[in-house]
């Protein structure tokens, strides 16, 4: 709970515990990326993709899989241009910086994403691509929600950083959650090129335009979860520059020749498959019968996935290095914590805004 970024009142055990238990399970193969409302401290734990629980598949902060033989990328977490350069520094327990900059995308998963080549099927990001609504009904999106009218017309409604992998990966479908609304737009690349059909959706609430059917076109099954080998490649290739602190990642200079990890990489599959790790807890769920003390826990498990995934690329394991922080601008310490002077970053915490307006005009006219 202590490493999920909402107002203390959200945070209280719902259901995804009986998933990660085993007493549930998904009903089919689900696959999904980190938002802006997540237990960081968990995801941190498969930084590369995983099991988060039986057939519930986590893409990593950024990933691709084949699914059949549609293949599904996506980028976790949401962009802030002040976090963007920065490496990856935040560990647990968090504080009120870094339980909220942790999800902040940077600027290493999207090079990596940039390196992809090959076609991309399905791409999936929290925040919008920035620019997309100029390629949907935005007149009807300002006339549902009024205060998007300024950010759209000012062009910074979305995401740069998706907005480059839009332009350089061109996927078939785009899908996109975090404005609380639904949106359609249809993106054409260069004249006559491809055509990227996006959809962003609404909170799952009652009455709320949550869920679409879409249907894609596949080669016959089976549909099951498989690495990727060009990203496995690309995953290989720039571990060794992994920005694990809170200085600029210096990673543009890595040799992309990447022939040489392909064919590694294809070596390595043929003797072993491309079926991801097994599930596998990290923790002992969580038992309502004998709920756990609200103290504190420090230090981070190794993921048994993770360390299988590492040792199958040959790669060290380094998500538990010790980072400083004090090593950065003293300005990034205390800057996040939830208060008037930092950007709202979702309509979550517009709508606690309201709630909050709405408490203080009815105490007034008590």
């Amino acid at each position: 709970m202590e490493s999920l970024s909402v107002p203390p009142k959200y945070r209280e055990m719902k259901s995804f515990w009986k998933y990660y238990s085993g007493q549930e399970v998904a009903p089919v193969p689900t696959i999904f990326i980190g938002g802006n409302h997540e237990a960081s401290n968990y995801l941190w734990e498969l930084y590369y993709g995983g099991w988060a629980a039986p057939n519930i598949y986590f893409l990593g902060f950024a990933g691709v899989v084949k699914f059949g033989n549609i293949r599904i990328g996506g980028l976790s977490g949401i962009y802030n241009a002040r976090h963007y350069h920065l490496g990856h520094h935040e560990r647990p327990p968090y504080n009120d910086s870094t339980i909220r900059s942790v999800y902040h995308v940077r600027e290493y998963d999207v090079h990596k994403l940039m390196q992809v080549e090959e076609p991309v099927d399905i791409f999936l990001s929290h925040d919008w691509p920035l620019g997309i609504t100029d390629f949907g009904n935005w007149k009807e999106l300002v006339r549902r929600k009024k205060y998007f009218k300024d950010e759209i017309q000012e062009g910074t409604l979305g995401s740069k950083a998706a907005a480059q992998l839009l332009e350089k990966l061109k996927p078939s479908y785009w899908f996109s959650a975090h404005l609380h609304c639904k949106f359609a737009a249809l993106v054409q690349h260069e004249s006559g090129g491809s055509v990227t059909k996006f959809l962003a959706l609404d909170k799952c609430l009652p009455g709320r335009s949550f869920l679409q059917i879409v249907d894609i076109e596949s080669d016959p099954g089976p549909y099951k979860v498989r690495y990727d080998e060009e990203w496995l490649a690309i995953t290989r290739k720039f571990n060794c520059v992994f920005p694990l602190t809170i200085k600029r990642g210096n990673f543009g200079s890595t040799q992309l020749d990447m022939q040489d990890c392909h064919q590694w990489v294809r070596s390595r599959l043929e003797e072993r498959g491309a079926k991801p790790c097994e599930f596998s807890q990290s923790i002992p769920p969580y038992n309502p019968s004998h709920p756990v003390p609200n103290t504190s826990f420090s230090g981070y498990p190794r993921n048994p996935q993770t360390v299988s995934f590492l040792e199958f690329l040959e790669l060290p394991y380094v998500l538990d290095n010790a980072s400083d922080s004090r090593d950065g601008p003293a300005s990034l310490t205390h800057r996040d914590a939830y208060s008037e002077d930092v950007p709202i970053e979702d309509e979550d915490e517009l709508e606690d805004v309201a709630e909050v307006d709405n408490t203080e005009t009815d105490n007034e006219s008590q």
